[in-house]
């Protein structure tokens, strides 16, 4: 007599949806795939030998990085999934399109010396995002929160692709030659994966009774942005590599000031307790003589 099959249910493991998400909480998101396609478009523009529009798009990724951090912040709408889509946007918008647009520029008359210079900038662009990520859950000293380490990745890239600026308002002669433009592109390199800090805005504050002439000054530079857009963004990238010296003086004041600055209670630091002194001559006969140590000298 055959006994009887048992049919054994397996247990299924409950599935999480998606929960629903708000046209607001999608608005970030949207803004960093925008930058994502304005990097991708600058690499065909690029290939199709368009430079000044390739170079456009790589602007135009800055500007939208720029937007979609500081509108989920107003919006409270940060996430895991936007800060990790925002960090591999940054890689291709920041790293692989500013290399390939200057290999093909003028990088590629190198060869192979000229793809191995653009390919060390795209790599210390990936390791300055990945520094920048894994230090985003370490709590800062309290001076070195105006502060980054190194150059950021879209500051790098506008520094990389100055020379094509130069070149398109004063003429290929004076830098497009790919020994000049290889030297600044691993120079720039460097300064991205450098511990040197540079300014930070995001926790600059404008005084009340200066937001009027910053506004008039940001409508003056706009008004000359669109009319000598290349002549503009040389300038102020070099305004930017001369603000490093004065925020390598400004972070180093800083830091002296706070190891100088007297620790308050509570800060917590136990205090150090002294043993009170030993007596003389109370040591029981025969052990007079203080115990050897292993620590001593």
């Amino acid at each position: 007599m055959r006994s009887p099959r048992v049919r054994m249910r397996r247990s299924r493991m409950p599935v999480r949806k998606l929960s629903g998400f708000s046209v607001n909480r999608m608005v970030p998101n949207v803004l960093t795939l925008l930058a994502l396609c304005a990097g991708m478009t600058a690499i065909r523009f690029a290939v199709s030998g368009n430079f000044q529009a390739a170079v456009a798009g790589i602007m135009v990724a800055g500007v939208l990085d720029g937007l979609d951090g500081r509108i989920a912040r107003l919006l409270k709408s940060t996430s895991r999934f936007g800060a990790e889509l925002d960090s591999l946007s940054d890689f291709v918008d920041f790293g692989v399109a500013p290399a390939l647009v200057l290999y093909l520029w003028t990088m590629h008359a190198l060869h192979g010396g000229g793809w191995a210079i653009v390919l060390f900038f795209a790599v210390c662009c990936a390791l300055r995002l990945a520094r920048f990520n894994t230090q985003l859950g370490v709590e800062l000293p309290p001076y070195g929160g105006g502060y980054f380490t190194g150059v950021p990745a879209p500051a790098g890239a506008g520094l990389a692709i100055m020379p094509m600026f130069a070149a398109f308002e004063w003429g290929d002669w004076i830098a497009r030659s790919p020994y000049l433009v290889g030297a600044w592109t691993v120079g720039v390199a460097l300064l991205m994966v450098s511990t040197l800090p540079t300014v930070s805005l995001k926790r600059f504050r404008i005084p009340p009774h200066r937001v009027v002439p910053t506004l008039l000054g940001i409508g003056v530079l706009v008004a000359f942005l669109t009319t000598v857009p290349w002549l503009i963004l040389v300038l102020v990238g070099l305004v930017y590599l001369g603000s490093i010296p004065l925020t390598m003086r400004s972070y180093r004041r800083l830091r002296q000031a706070a190891a100088a600055a007297p620790r308050r209670p509570g800060s917590g630091e136990q205090p150090t307790v002294l043993a009170p002194p030993v007596p003389p001559h109370t040591y029981p006969l025969g052990e007079g003589i203080a115990p050897t140590s292993d620590t001593r000298h």
